[in-house]
């Protein structure tokens, strides 16, 4: 068996990155490679990257400042942004998909926007980068639900119903260490329909940025396994953003899982912004994750292009560190291979229906 497992993804923000880039060849420079932040095609294709979910996210920076900056106290508490309405969030969410649709076109059959599961096996199995779309934090969409029914259409597979800051359909969790994550309350009667429609349409819902009474709101209504695309463990790190042992259980009870996000400040035990942090420290949350989900329920969830991440890694092309450090392990080819990329896989397939 190859070293090099193809490793699908459960998160990253480089359509945000290429966003602002503020360039109309951005999806041209991403298929050519522009070096610039942590993926483009040529440096996913070095790193044997698969694919993943790709992020549409509505930028908060320019209400409360550099998130990461307010990140690096002993302890912080970063406010939380305004809430942002479907009027002004769409525009922009609908600039991102466009820059996803444009690599696909600009790949010359190198990068698909996947739309099941099938087309996702598919994708690993000839080498092709595969997309999914996801929105993170629903502002885009409106409390009748018109615009789910359209992006579904487009391609819509994953939707966080937040990101840290309120939507007419929840809240998120602040930015907060060291704290839990029962901030405050649940999903509004817009999120409880929104879970609903999106069991209807086979959208999976992310609980990563959701707050513990919008979790559990989640794991009561929801009929689909319950996934966390780019989160963490509580009991290694106190951030809000992490799920305890009582959220792992119910995902585990689902059927779902949690995808390791590589961010820095969610895998020390310090909450720090630290591009020193050991891949020695991501194995730690994966061990114990492993331990509380089976291995069928875990997976990688990068936020490659929207967090600091441990400078072994570095960006895509360094994914051979973090396999390398798995192997060392002691994992064998069989538990690589789901934790690369089958359980994710599987698990959409049963979010999808399909």
């Amino acid at each position: 068996m190859s070293d090099r497992l193809p490793i699908f993804d459960g998160h990253n923000d480089v359509l945000l990155r290429l966003l602002n880039k503020r360039s109309p060849d951005a999806a041209e420079q991403f298929v050519a490679g522009d070096g610039e932040g942590h993926i483009d095609l040529p440096r996913a294709i070095k790193g044997g990257f698969a694919g993943g979910m790709f992020a549409v996210y509505i930028s908060s920076k320019d209400d409360i400042g550099d998130v990461e900056e307010m990140m690096r106290g002993a302890s912080y508490d970063v406010p939380l942004p305004r809430l942002i309405t479907a009027p002004e969030a769409l525009p922009t969410a609908l600039a991102m998909m466009a820059i996803l649709f444009r690599i696909e076109r600009a790949s010359a059959g190198r990068v698909k926007v996947c739309r099941t599961a099938k087309e996702i096996r598919d994708c690993v199995a000839r080498g092709v980068l595969a997309a999914v779309l996801h929105i993170e934090g629903a502002e885009a969409i409106d409390e009748n639900l018109d615009s789910l029914e359209v992006f579904y259409q487009a391609g819509l597979r994953s939707l966080g119903p937040v990101w840290s800051r309120p939507t007419i359909f929840g809240h998120g969790v602040p930015f907060r260490y060291p704290a839990g994550p029962d901030t405050g309350p649940g999903l509004t009667d817009a999120g409880k329909a929104l879970v609903k429609a999106c069991n209807e349409l086979g959208i999976a819902i992310d609980l990563s940025h959701l707050n513990e009474q919008g979790f559990w709101d989640v794991a009561r209504l929801s009929k689909a396994p319950l996934i966390a695309t780019h989160s963490n463990v509580h009991a290694i790190s106190q951030h809000t953003r992490n799920l305890t042992d009582r959220q792992l259980a119910a995902i585990r009870e689902s059927g779902g899982m949690v995808g390791l996000n590589f961010a820095t400040c969610f895998l020390r035990s310090d909450g720090q912004v630290d591009p020193a942090t050991p891949i020695d420290q991501m194995l730690r949350h994966i061990d114990y994750l492993i331990q509380h989900l089976g291995i069928e329920g875990v997976g990688f969830g990068s936020d490659f292009d929207g967090a600091v991440v441990p400078q072994e890694i570095a960006d895509v092309a360094g994914l051979d560190s973090l396999r390398t450090a798995l192997r060392k392990r002691g994992f064998t080819d069989d538990v690589l291979r789901k934790l690369c990329y089958e359980n994710w896989i599987n698990v959409l397939e049963r979010s999808w229906g399909g």
